[in-house]
């Protein structure tokens, strides 16, 4: 995603203040020995499970009783995936296939992106020793290009949009035999447990599972995730209920979208010519949605909706985030939100509890 962030090192990310020098020591010397592969595998990979342990996952989870009282609503609890090692998701997802790869005996990663995926991508395989392979659309210009080279990725400017790049990075995995971490492959049931795992820290903070849960979509891997999770801990009698799915994205630019508006049973591609990045909507267009036919089925099982986001939106939600509640979150990643509070304005919701979903940086 095209967004500024602070440099990401490997040797130096997210290092909490709180933390001990003693502990300090033990990580820098787990990253030494994942990334050493002239050791035992099996001390890699002990090493590499503490480092993600550690530093992956169980992120916060905020009452906003600001935007409470702004919207007239209770309760709203904004999951801050900023606070993973490179500020999203994806490092969920990055630090499980590396640690997939090394288990499998890969010595290279590789994987399609417009900018985050390859930065988390290129930070997780700097850490447990693999070479990344990163390629990146022609036409785009990340911010987070330089990240990327400076954490050791090899970046290769493919023709053509993300979808062309996407086949691009697989085609290369099958000829050369690298790991392909790109969404829709041999390893999409992989991405979509690791994703589960946001479902289980909501819970976790909870204790059951919320009315809602908003998320903004772009290929729509991260809903079904979080989806397929919640579904385990319904059908193991965990929680009490489902929570109903909202999905938010970028206006008339994502087929998921799209396709619920239009009431059609499956995602249908968008027409390429009529896409239009900009720096806001970057993380959320594209005209195929590679796992929109899940995610429509998780709408349609939950009894959800989605809805468009302009960029005009998006950028006063991610203000309106920062000055109520103190987080400071990319704006495309308001696009649940907004789609949960703009539904919320013309039918006013129940009090109950509602999540939404955010990426970004703490100011």
């Amino acid at each position: 995603m095209a967004q500024d962030h602070e440099d990401q090192a490997a040797g130096h990310f997210i290092q909490d203040a709180s933390i001990s020098q003693v502990e300090l020591g033990d990580i820098d010397r787990q990253r030494e020995t994942a990334r050493d592969v002239n050791l035992e595998l099996v001390n890699r990979i002990e090493a590499f499970e503490d480092i993600i342990d550690s530093e992956v996952g169980d992120t916060s989870l905020a009452r906003a009783r600001n935007m409470e009282r702004e919207f007239g609503i209770r309760q709203i609890y904004l999951k801050f995936e900023g606070g993973n090692p490179t500020g999203t998701q994806k490092d969920r997802i990055a630090f499980a296939q590396c640690m997939d790869a090394l288990r499998r005996g890969y010595d290279t990663i590789t994987v399609a992106t417009c900018g985050n995926f390859g930065v988390a991508l290129a930070l997780s395989a700097s850490l447990c020793g693999l070479r990344c392979l990163v390629m990146i659309p022609d036409r785009y210009h990340t911010k987070r290009l330089h990240e990327m080279t400076e954490l050791g990725a090899i970046v290769e400017r493919v023709p053509g949009d993300y979808e062309a790049t996407v086949v691009a990075s697989r085609e290369r995995a099958l000829k050369d035999e690298f790991y392909d971490a790109n969404p829709g492959g041999a390893n999409t049931a992989l991405q979509l447990r690791a994703y589960g795992q946001i479902a289980h820290e909501i819970y976790d903070d909870l204790r059951d599972a919320p009315a809602i849960v908003a998320v903004p979509v772009s290929n729509g891997t991260t809903l079904v995730g979080i989806y397929r999770g919640f579904l385990s801990l319904f059908r193991r009698g965990k929680t009490s209920r489902m929570p109903r799915f909202v999905a938010g994205s970028s206006y008339r630019k994502n087929p998921i979208v799209q396709a619920f508006i239009k009431g059609a049973s499956q995602c249908l591609d968008l027409n390429p010519a009529s896409i239009r990045e900009t720096p806001i909507n970057e993380p959320l267009i594209n005209w195929h949605s590679i796992d929109g036919d899940l995610v429509l089925a998780a709408l349609r099982d939950t009894n959800g909706w989605a809805a468009d986001a302009s960029d005009r939106a998006m950028t006063q939600f991610s203000r309106l985030v920062r000055d109520k509640e103190g987080i400071n979150c990319l704006p495309a990643s308001t696009a649940g939100l907004i789609a949960l509070m703009n539904k919320h304005k013309k039918e006013p919701l129940a009090n109950d509890r509602y999540v939404a979903i955010l990426t970004g940086r703490r100011s």
